[in-house]
């Protein structure tokens, strides 16, 4: 096996074990919330946690691994992810568990590591196969957890998703420090930790305005406080690293056109894109008339196409990008996604419908991931490459964080009450969302992807051919930072 292919299995399988267990905790939050007799907001907190330190630590650590060598960061980061899943599988209270799954955050970190590795060790025209099959893990991982997750938490219980997790990623830890090489130009200069710690701190304040706005309230003093210190952050980010002599991320790199198209399009359609499996995943298990009243595992199966169209169309816009371009990869991928949000809102009456409509949005959705990731590692020098692609992970976390806070508005704005007859008398028995609230999520997510497709307008396309490594557009681009 040549080392280009080990390599790819080897990071493949890593990403695979973290999408899976993620995807894993979902099906464990109510028995979560029994077992340490907690509220609901705070169990879910077991998924923000991971979430807002993973957005969060993106940028620094994919700079360490530009500056001190991608396969020492990228183990450091996988070495964070199982000291956490064994502490998380042990976890005596909820907050032992909520500081567990933040370790986890970090070890997310290797996502964007693992794309820059690819991007060294592949040629360029045949990065976009590679990176298309990193990408799938975030489909099948996801499959993987909701089809399992569920059963391993009604048999085993849910810190078995954890115990699970620690030895396979112990064992590919292993794997790494043997078998993975050293590669990519490293940039010896300081790390800017006050910038990374800057913009760390204004994504934690935002993502916990936008966790908390449904129980706080989004314009109460409490809550509108964490996104007002958050944009402070964010202004004090831009002003430091404008004076500071290495910054965590030159801003002149905004200048570079598809690196700045492409962050935009993540931070939007990530809105749009998280939304859908929120949609899916409710109204499948919403009882009938009102949705489809599937069980936890029969809606688990439904989103299984999810997961197929990612891992057969991901391949194949991987082949075809070198030779038309990332531009109308992610026309097609949003107008694809455009098409399942029309037909979520008129064409959603049966589990068959529903599946249609699930793998028309995960084709769309692999189109527009895909070529984000390629246009940012490929339009950056070397140097500064890990630390672009996980600025673009805090971008695309920010929206994805949007998405579902959105859709569970919606949900909770408008409802139908479940009404029982009982002795000739209406009896109340409880609220679910109602029709109009998915028609609403449905339109909003129209409207976003629509926005991406207007913004997607703006990239510049490229195309490789093959055993051209040096291409005229990544000449400009070496000229427009130099």
């Amino acid at each position: 096996m040549d080392l280009r292919t080990r390599t790819l299995i080897l990071l493949s399988a890593m990403l695979l074990i973290v999408n899976y267990v993620e995807t894993m905790v979902v099906p464990a939050l109510p028995t979560i919330e029994k077992d340490f007799s907690i509220s609901t907001t705070l169990a879910g907190w077991v998924t923000s946690a991971y979430m807002i330190v993973a957005a969060a630590a993106s940028p620094l650590m994919g700079k360490l691994a530009d500056t001190y060598g991608k396969k020492k960061i990228y183990t450091l980061a996988v070495g964070f992810y199982i000291l956490a899943v064994a502490i998380a599988g042990f976890s005596p209270n909820i907050w032992v568990l909520l500081i567990a799954r933040g370790i986890q955050g970090i070890g997310f970190s290797m996502f964007p590591i693992a794309i820059a590795y690819i991007t060294d060790l592949y040629p360029r025209e045949r990065v976009a196969f590679a990176q298309s099959l990193l990408s799938a893990m975030i489909g099948i991982g996801p499959a993987l957890g909701l089809l399992i997750g569920s059963y391993v938490v009604e048999d085993l219980g849910w810190p078995y998703a954890f115990h699970t997790a620690a030895i396979l990623s112990a064992i590919l830890f292993v794997l790494s420090l043997v078998y993975l090489p050293h590669t990519g130009v490293r940039k010896q200069e300081k790390v800017d930790y006050i910038g990374a710690s800057l913009i760390g701190s204004g994504t934690v304040m935002t993502l916990v305005y936008v966790t908390e706005g449904p129980t706080l309230g989004w314009l109460s003093a409490e809550n509108f406080m964490f996104l007002g210190i958050g944009a402070l952050l964010y202004i004090a980010f831009v002003l430091f690293e404008r004076k500071v002599k290495e910054p965590l991320l030159r801003l002149d790199l905004f200048k570079i056109r598809n690196f700045a198209v492409a962050n935009l399009i993540g931070l939007v359609s990530g809105i749009g894109m998280f939304m859908v499996f929120i949609f899916l995943v409710y109204y499948a298990q919403i009882p009938s008339p009102y949705g489809l009243g599937l069980s936890i595992i029969q809606s688990g199966l439904l989103m299984s196409p999810v997961a197929l169209g990612m891992i057969i169309f991901g391949p194949l816009f991987g082949k075809l990008m070198p030779k038309v371009g990332p531009k109308p990869v992610i026309i097609a991928g949003s107008l694809l996604s455009i098409l399942s949000y029309f037909m979520l809102l008129s064409f959603r009456s049966t589990p068959v419908d529903v599946l249609i409509d699930g793998f028309i949005s995960s084709v769309g959705l692999v189109a527009v991931i895909l070529p984000l990731v390629n246009i940012v590692a490929l339009s950056l020098p070397d140097g500064y490459r890990t630390t672009g692609l996980g600025m673009n992970t805090l971008l695309r976390t920010l929206g994805g964080s949007v998405g579902p806070v959105v859709a569970t508005a919606m949900m909770e704005t408008y409802e139908d009450p479940i009404v029982m007859i009982m002795n000739g008398q209406p009896l109340v028995l409880g609220f679910v969302p109602s029709s109009l609230a998915f028609n609403y999520i449905s339109l909003f997510g129209v409207g976003i992807m629509v926005t991406t497709l207007i913004i997607s307008l703006f990239l510049k396309n490229y195309t490789f051919t093959a055993r051209k490594e040096k291409t005229k557009q990544t000449q400009e681009i070496t000229e427009n930072v130099a």
